[in-house]
């Protein structure tokens, strides 16, 4: 298992591959009532920072836009044997046009195709605090 905390916006090499590969992630957010909210969702990386896309007004859009702390925990398809945790905050939301792009590249790389266009998304930009690679 490694740690890294306070590395600033570094991933783990290891941490990265997972985020790029086709792993569902499960997204931890605090509702307002203090209590944990999570969902799966598809998630990537965008430059140095970790992207997942959900719409506007979804409840971890509201949560993490009263509190942008999260937690994403993913176990690797091909190794569920060496999770990868991390924590940080979104520091930015991405719309229009290059919020599209980067949900079409996690679209097609999810499912193969672009994302249907039916519905008003936005792309969470994260930054790391915390990440661990593997069970300790």
């Amino acid at each position: 298992m490694t740690t890294t905390e306070g590395t600033g916006p570094m991933l783990d090499p290891r941490a990265r591959r997972v985020l790029d590969g086709t792993s569902i992630a499960h997204l931890a957010t605090v509702l307002p009532d203090g209590s944990p909210h999570a969902t799966p969702v598809y998630v990537g990386t965008h430059g140095d920072r970790i992207v997942f896309f959900t719409g506007p007004g979804s409840r971890k859009a509201r949560n993490l836009r009263r509190d942008p702390r999260l937690a994403l925990s993913i176990a690797p398809v091909d190794n569920p044997f060496e999770p990868v945790v991390i924590r940080g905050r979104v520091v930015e939301w991405v719309e229009g046009d290059a919020a599209w792009q980067i949900i079409d590249q996690l679209a097609i790389k999810y499912a193969g195709a672009p994302y249907p266009r039916g519905q008003e998304r936005v792309v969470a930009l994260i930054e790391l605090d915390r990440q661990t690679v593997g069970v300790g």
